[in-house]
């Protein structure tokens, strides 16, 4: 394990015992809790998008405060739902968001997750072609970002511009070069990996994927991540690719974490449907400090990620989200091989 990050779905909510009582204390919060972790040392500070929920939905502009705030730590998604977007506005988005981060974003996509609503997608203006469903149509909307992040000059400028235009046809406006090698696909399936590698994506690895073996779920992840990177191998790309997983891992060092979390981390995985597709959830991890580093070493896509994304609860508030983060620091991660 290289790099270590968060992984906060920015939730809020006006009820009792909620450190985060709204959508201004959701967003102010993520970028304290963004400065927090660069000051601790961690190498990344990712954020989920949820569109209709009370969560963070909208990742440019947060992305671009925390870019203007930091100056060393990663800053990226897991994931933005492509179902959503237009890919040519969010490639200026992030091109200038990536240029106030001096270059810092680590963007993951995906074609998204169960929705709070039916087809929210639908009330943003778009709907899969004649020959898609919602899926194809977010990658069809991955691969047109991808093109615009080449900076590539595709549009015809007009002979009588009201500005001096550069010579032959024009790209997309901010350009931020080597942003397209920072795209990582939020990946649910061994053969979505697969398409990733393929475009040069990097991975990221949830929680969460189909059951494709009925193995244990960090066996089946591990290996994904091994079919990726065979897959990235044969598409011939020159550069090393990245691979994330995420996972909850509480440090019990003090009476506050025993009351929260002090009842362990799941014992095992759990399986459910989603979409009329079987699928297969992660146990979580929470544990005195040297009995949590002898159950992480048993998990074999931690051993295979260079990445691990902690996810956070986020409505227990900055101060605590630090402790949680310095205990995993500076308890667990040494033996996991981190820095």
């Amino acid at each position: 394990m290289k790099n270590l990050g968060f992984l906060s779905f920015g939730h809020w909510a006006p009820e009792r015992g909620s450190a985060v009582r709204s959508a201004s204390d959701a967003l102010l919060q993520s970028i304290d809790l963004a400065v927090a972790a660069e000051e601790l040392g961690l190498d990344g500070a990712y954020f989920r998008v949820h569109h209709f929920a009370r969560q963070l939905a909208s990742p440019f502009p947060l992305l671009a405060a925390i870019g203007a705030k930091t100056s060393k730590i990663e800053i990226g998604t897991g994931v933005i739902d492509m179902r959503y977007e237009n890919p040519l506005y969010m490639a200026e988005d992030a091109g200038a968001a990536d240029l106030i981060a001096g270059g810092r974003l680590q963007l993951g996509l995906s074609r998204g997750s169960p929705e709070q609503v039916i087809d929210g997608w639908r009330y943003f203006g778009y709907q899969p072609a004649e020959d898609e469903d919602a899926s194809d149509m977010a990658r069809r909307h991955t691969q047109v970002f991808l093109q615009q992040l080449e900076g590539k000059g595709f549009a015809q400028p007009n002979p009588r511009p009201m500005f001096p235009n550069p010579p032959g046809l024009l790209r997309l406006e901010p350009h931020s070069e080597g942003l397209i090698d920072r795209i990582w696909w939020g990946s649910g399936s061994n053969a979505t990996a697969k398409w990733a590698a393929m475009l040069g994506m990097n991975l990221q690895s949830s929680t969460l994927k189909d059951d494709e073996t009925g193995e244990p779920f960090h066996v089946q992840q591990a290996k994904q991540i091994r079919a990726y990177r065979a897959a990235w191998k044969a598409a011939g790309h020159t550069r090393r690719p990245r691979v994330s997983v995420s996972r909850s891992i509480f440090a019990l060092v003090n009476d506050t974490d025993r009351m929260y979390f002090g009842r362990g981390g799941k014992d095992s995985d759990q399986i459910g449907m989603i979409d009329q597709t079987r699928s297969i959830f992660g146990r979580g991890y929470a544990d005195e400090p040297d009995k949590l580093i002898d159950q992480l070493k048993t998990d074999e896509a931690i051993s295979e990620a260079d990445t691990l994304l902690l996810t956070v609860p986020n409505m227990l508030g900055v101060e605590y989200n630090v402790h949680v983060l310095e205990a995993i620091l500076k308890e667990v991660a040494p033996a996991l091989g981190w820095r």
